[in-house]
């Protein structure tokens, strides 16, 4: 094996946010847990959004403080706002993160606010977890694209980062929202970020809509990213993007990486197993293709005419 990479869970936060029925809370519980021993850097519980804009989400609090933590794993929650702070390091939340959007007209649709004002919120949402031992990231939505404006240019977003970095933020995850990127563009974008902001830890969040997420991950990773968001079965997307769709597979993604020989931490047949369970949980069938297809180390008999 080569290289580590990092693998973020966020199927109990952006994959349950969008589905139509509500997902009890005991299940949310059951299925973190089931997924905290399983070698994931991070696990995206949930988020601590306004129960009106996400009901979902509304039990967010019973999530955080009823799962069973795993030592070594990180559990995360987006957090949209000064109150969402204040849930968040009530329970215990080893990160936060925080969201925005590089285009304005998404960020008035999902958020009410531009870049430049979700900017200055973040200001006083660090400076209310100053003095908590927690990790501070911010998630920059339609970074590759916007739905309603189209591009969104590459300087635009590296200013967002710099001025995150100038607030205190830790990390930054770049988003592909609606799955406008493509890989060159995953590629040049990632390469520049590294490059002018080493001290940041840089993640990227990627979508499967138009089909190029596995693409995305390998063009982010040959450039030098090491650490990505992923959700179980390809659950998710934006409520407030048309067109979007699920998140860039876990089950998949670590497969690529680790027939790759990028040694990913996770164990594959065990996150299988979780897996072959989601479309009961949710109630459809889920995207995943290696669940439905086996490893490719599945090998089948000859048929019987050939023996």
């Amino acid at each position: 094996m080569s290289a580590r990479v990092f693998i973020n869970e966020v199927a109990p936060r952006d994959g349950f946010q969008i589905e139509r029925d509500f997902v009890p809370t005991a299940a949310k519980i059951a299925l973190i847990d089931d997924l905290s021993p399983l070698g994931f850097a991070k696990i995206e519980a949930t988020s601590f959004t306004s129960p009106k804009a996400i009901p979902n989400l509304a039990d967010a609090a019973e999530v955080m403080t009823g799962i069973q933590r795993q030592p070594g794993v990180d559990y995360v929650a987006l957090i949209p706002n000064e109150k969402g702070v204040e849930r968040a390091l009530a329970c215990g939340t080893d990160e936060l993160n925080f969201v925005m959007s590089a285009s304005d007209s998404h960020g008035r649709a999902n958020l009410r606010m531009t870049a430049n004002q979700s900017l200055e919120r973040f200001e006083h949402m660090v400076a209310l977890a100053d003095g908590h031992n927690v990790f501070i990231n911010a998630s920059i939505s339609t970074a590759f694209g916007c739905p309603f404006e189209g591009e969104v240019r590459p300087e635009r977003v590296l200013e967002i980062v710099a001025r995150a970095q100038a607030r205190g933020i830790q990390g930054v995850t770049l988003c592909d929202t609606t799955g406008m990127a493509n890989p060159r563009q995953v590629a040049s974008l990632c390469a520049e970020a590294l490059s002018r902001y080493p001290d940041m830890a840089l993640t990227l969040h990627l979508h499967n809509t138009r089909g190029m997420g596995l693409a995305n991950a390998f063009a982010g990773y040959e450039v030098g990213v090491m650490r990505f968001d992923a959700a179980l079965g390809g659950l998710g997307g934006c409520p407030f993007a048309p067109g979007a769709s699920g998140n860039v597979c876990t089950e998949d993604l670590v497969h690529m990486f680790e027939q790759m020989g990028v040694h990913t931490g996770v164990d594959l047949e065990r996150l299988l197993g979780v897996a072959e369970q989601l479309p009961t949980l949710v109630g459809h069938d889920v995207p995943g293709q290696v669940v439905k297809a086996g490893t490719s180390q599945r090998r089948y008999p000859l048929p019987d005419a050939i023996g």
